[in-house]
């Protein structure tokens, strides 16, 4: 049986010229803000994203990584940017895969996140052939590991962060939350840190409460605990993302400064082959194990 992948991610605008409609996708038709619009908009600006997106450039490289080491076909598919989820998908049936592995570039499992992309995905296939969702990777022994590695033997306070949600997925049940600490939990273990915490990052202005503590909250909050030196650790994040660029690089730095903090962050995955060896590990898993769908 010819099989693919289907390797999914949030997705970033090419160039600058790009974020209007990239935010307008995002917001699915609903009101957008014009202050809203122009902050992000120079947000990419001041981080230097003129004509190409180092993001874009980042799930390339790791698609490629991925292709030759399943030695698979391996199709992008981006689910706010192109090439879509729906491109990558008919580009896959086309190639002739009667089983599909969709895989995304994100751990932890959210019905708010990872049931889009499994959503777009499915919408595509239309039961054209067979589909192994993975819904979610976030206590993988090569993940926990990678991370491990970065923030072994520090003497800093280590953070963990998380791109934030609405907090009413608590209510749902949503296990995003628990997985993230989960994660947190493991890689601290693996590292023998001494002292950690977690927090949650690049909160939506959106009017509702959000997951929290805050990163910038938090921060102030160890500093008045006597903690002089951070290094934060995005275990949510898998690439060098806006909100890896701006939230962390950017406005977390300048509150550590202003706090008198030291503040450093690991390097991202992004398509380290240690990551990428560990998304194949998944692929091939999910190949050998019967589809529940």
């Amino acid at each position: 049986m010819k099989s693919a992948v289907v390797l999914m991610a949030y997705g970033s605008p090419e160039r600058l010229a790009d974020v209007p409609a990239y935010y307008a996708d995002i917001r699915g038709g609903r009101p957008i803000a014009p202050e809203h619009l122009a902050d992000l908009v120079e947000r990419y600006r001041r981080l230097g994203i003129e004509d190409s997106s180092p993001l874009n450039a980042i799930t390339e490289q790791t698609r490629a990584a991925l292709e030759a080491e399943l030695g698979l076909p391996v199709f992008t598919g981006m689910k706010h940017w192109t090439p879509r989820i729906a491109d990558a998908a008919e580009a896959a049936v086309s190639g002739g895969a009667e089983q599909i592995v969709g895989l995304v570039l994100a751990p932890h499992y959210s019905a708010l996140s990872i049931a889009g992309y499994r959503e777009q995905l499915e919408r595509a296939l239309a039961g054209r052939c067979e589909l192994r969702f993975v819904e979610s990777w976030h206590d993988e022994p090569g993940f926990v590991e990678l991370l491990a590695d970065r923030v072994r033997g520090t003497e800093a306070h280590v953070v963990f962060t998380a791109h934030s949600l609405p907090a009413r997925i608590l209510e749902e049940g949503d296990p995003y939350r628990d997985q993230l600490l989960e994660t947190s939990r493991l890689v601290a273990e693996a590292a023998g840190l001494a002292a950690w915490s977690f927090s949650f990052q690049s909160e939506s202005p959106t009017g509702e409460p959000w997951l929290g503590p805050d990163i910038l909250d938090h921060l102030d909050a160890l500093r008045r605990q006597g903690v002089e030196r951070v290094l934060v650790c995005p275990v949510g994040f898998v690439s060098d993302h806006l909100e890896i660029r701006w939230d962390l690089d950017v406005e977390a730095r300048e509150t550590a400064r202003e706090l008198g903090l030291q503040l450093e962050r690991i390097e991202m995955p992004n398509a380290d082959p240690q990551l990428v060896g560990t998304l194949g590990l998944i692929v091939r898993r999910a190949l050998s194990v019967p589809s529940t769908v």
